[in-house]
């Protein structure tokens, strides 16, 4: 019994390192993308795809796989899952252009999405009672930290031009290989398979088929909706697929897209309905939104991810770009964030038992709001680092004590035989709230920085074509050409080498802007969150149901 106990703890070790692998890679490009920019030459949309054809895929799967690990076998899907993903994790190292990173980030997406749900469902079956509360932190602090620590981990690589053959930001995605094979073992040597009993009907394809519309195209259109025009069809940027071209001169593909989605999540939500009625297998059991618990902490996680992660796609850009920090740099900053949420870690450790998890949530959520507005208010173009670093190590205390909770709230209440598909769920909730953060959050940040910077150089006199060019340059490479404006050779501006650091400095200053506006947006997500939390129980985590 001891040695079982014993390896039980052991597993959990690997289950956490399972997860660290996943949410490392879907944070550790913020800090490469402007190496990987230059190395590859990709546009800003391009960029927010390489980051969002990850999450939106993973997002769409989630449910997918949480209800096959029912059938399977969660331990065995999980490996399943870290070897698909460190294949793609090689062929992103070694992808030769934009065309390929994000091909390759599609099939890790598909490797993670098989990856958070099963962890989950691992640790919720071999843990019952205050076992299972320090479980879950455990599981959802290494989160909170992975998340700070991936980009300081992509600064360190990304310092490097090469090493033993590779640019620095391809190992960035290579060392996942070693990672990942010690991981496998760890899992097979230290983890118990579990499964739940099955209703009949199968595997629910067709309700899989329609989740994967309903959130590829929700999040297509979000991200997209610059680029094609968010009503009338652009005239300068045409969506292609294969040999189709979206007609110019009318609606745009946007609000098609949104549609699209709509219907289909209609459709799922009848679908699903249906199944439930022939007590046939579901991807999405609807009755676990009857239980209070389960509804509110979803409806919270949803609302909070959608402003938790989507700022660290802009911190690292403007450390880079605008206060002219060197990769490592710009990560070693991060890693106030990173010392936050260790330190949240900590002190939810030794609170467990004693302060309610809807509480530790609601103070977490609190602590990450007044780190954002924190750094809305206070950066500034030139004030250096230092102004947002205490903001930073506030947020990462708050996101410490909000993501090593709030699982547990959300799944306290969930029967045994119905965990693969509540984590399944309450996964797939907080990765759609973060993949339409990123696409809301970058779309405002390019937005504002493109609307600031038009404002600036019309103060400037560089009207018409020049400060088109500009401005596009600006948006396109994520802010990567700022620290070059300065030798700027556009049209009659070589001859005028201050008016060209009047540019750089607009630019600056512009890419500033539309940060500031990025963590305002977080902050108004992160408020909602915050109220939703008062909806949220006080109870502890209750012992595990029997299998049924």
């Amino acid at each position: 019994m001891a040695q079982a106990i014993r390896n039980r703890w052991i597993g959990l070790i690997f289950i956490s390192m399972s997860i660290s692998l996943v949410i490392i890679d879907g944070t550790i490009v913020n800090t490469i993308f402007p190496t990987v920019i230059k190395a590859l030459s990709i546009s800003s949309t391009e960029v927010q795809w390489v980051q969002e054809s990850y999450v939106l895929v993973f997002a769409s799967l989630l449910l997918v796989w949480g209800s096959i690990a029912d059938r399977i076998g969660r331990k065995r899907l999980l490996m399943i899952g870290i070897l698909i993903f460190i294949a793609a994790s090689v062929w992103a190292g070694l992808a030769p252009d934009a065309n390929g990173l994000i091909l390759a980030r599609v099939v890790q997406g598909v490797g993670g999405s098989m990856v958070l749900p099963t962890t989950l469902s691992l640790v919720n079956a071999n843990f019952q009672g205050k076992e299972r509360g320090i479980a879950f932190a455990v599981w959802g602090s290494t989160i909170g930290g992975m998340v700070a620590l991936g980009p300081v981990l992509g600064g360190w690589l990304a310092s490097y031009e090469t090493l033993w053959g590779l640019d620095g930001w391809q190992w960035a995605f290579m060392i996942n290989l070693p990672i990942g094979l010690i991981v496998v073992s760890g899992l097979w040597w230290y983890v118990s398979e579990s499964k739940a009993t099955q209703r009949a009907g199968g595997i629910d394809y067709f309700g899989a088929f329609l989740s994967v519309i309903l959130f590829l195209t929700m999040v297509f259109g979000l991200i997209e909706g610059r680029t094609y025009g968010w009503w009338d069809a652009s005239d300068t940027n045409v969506f292609a697929l294969g040999g189709f071209e979206w007609p110019t001169g009318g609606i745009s593909v946007i609000p098609v897209s949104l549609v699209i989605s709509l219907v289909f999540g209609i459709l799922f939500v009848l679908w699903e309905k249906a199944r439930e009625k022939a007590h046939k297998n579901v991807l999405l059991d609807l009755d676990l939104f009857n239980i209070s618990s389960f509804r509110n902490g979803s409806i919270a996680a949803l609302v909070i991810s959608l402003g938790e992660f989507g700022i660290l796609f802009a911190i690292p850009l403007w450390l880079q770009n605008v206060e002219g920090l060197t990769p490592i740099e710009s990560g070693l900053v991060l890693l106030w964030l990173a010392g936050g949420a260790f330190l949240a870690s900590a002190v939810g450790g030794a609170l467990s038992g004693k302060l309610a998890p809807a509480v530790a949530v609601r103070i977490g959520v609190g602590l990450e709001l007044a780190g954002v507005v924190g750094i809305a208010l206070i950066a500034n173009a030139g004030g250096g680092w230092g102004v947002v670093a205490p903001f930073l190590f506030l947020y990462g205390i708050g996101i410490g004590l909000a993501t090593a909770q709030l699982t547990g709230v959300i799944m306290v209440d969930v029967p045994f035989n119905k965990i693969g598909q509540a984590s399944g769920s309450q996964s797939t909730v907080r990765q759609i709230g973060s993949a339409l953060g990123i696409a809301v959050l970058g779309t405002v940040l390019f937005t504002a920085t493109q609307s600031s910077l038009e404002a600036k150089l019309t103060e400037l006199n560089v009207t018409g074509s020049n400060q088109t060019t500009v401005v596009t340059a600006v948006v396109e490479t994520a802010g990567g050409v700022i620290p070059g404006l300065e030798g700027i050779s556009i049209g009659q501006l070589h001859q005028d080498p201050a008016t060209a650091k009047a540019i750089q400095t607009a630019a600056g200053e512009a890419f500033t802007d539309g940060a500031k506006w990025s963590a305002g947006a977080a902050g108004i997500f992160l408020l909602l969150g915050f109220a939703s939390t008062f909806r949220l129980g006080s109870r502890k985590p209750k012992e595990s149901l029997t299998d049924a």
